[in-house]
């Protein structure tokens, strides 16, 4: 005689989803590699977006740099002077602010953001590989810290 209670395998239903509906052992489906060109163009958005937070003043020294032929990394002045102050090391954090609006001129979550934007960019992590490495093992572990 067949009983009339669920199958003791996990089905796989019509949304993708295996296991039972009660939520124990729900599985999604496995994800495909992303597409190659998806992938550049996600880069060239991510280099169209970083070229809009630039100012003048930092475009206008990557052109003087390159007037005066020294050769260039990919970074503008602006992201070299960035990386530079981010190999200083700092005692107490207002101290660190406080050299941030003497130096650039912008308040500490604008260079932040700078800042992050810059450790995504592949040619800061061609032109200092130990501290982009350091400061982006840093930021995924405070991310991971507010996980939790």
């Amino acid at each position: 005689m067949e009983s009339d209670t669920a199958p003791t395998a996990a089905e796989p239903s019509g949304d993708g989803w295996t296991g039972d509906r009660r939520g124990r052992c729900a599985v999604p489906p496995p994800r495909s590699a992303p597409d190659a060109e998806a992938v550049a163009a996600a880069d060239l958005e991510t280099d169209v977006a970083s070229a809009d937070l630039e100012t003048d003043a930092a475009a206008s020294d990557d052109v003087a740099s390159r007037a005066a032929g020294t050769p260039t990394t990919g970074l503008t002045g602006r992201e070299r002077d960035i990386l530079d102050f981010e190999q200083q090391w700092w005692r107490h954090p207002g101290a660190k602010e406080q050299a941030i609006r003497d130096r650039f001129g912008l308040t500490a979550t604008r260079y932040y953001r700078l800042l992050n934007t810059l450790l995504d960019n592949p040619a800061a992590l061609a032109a200092e590989p130990l501290l982009v490495g350091r400061l982006r093992r840093l930021r995924s572990a405070r991310a991971r810290d507010r996980r939790r």
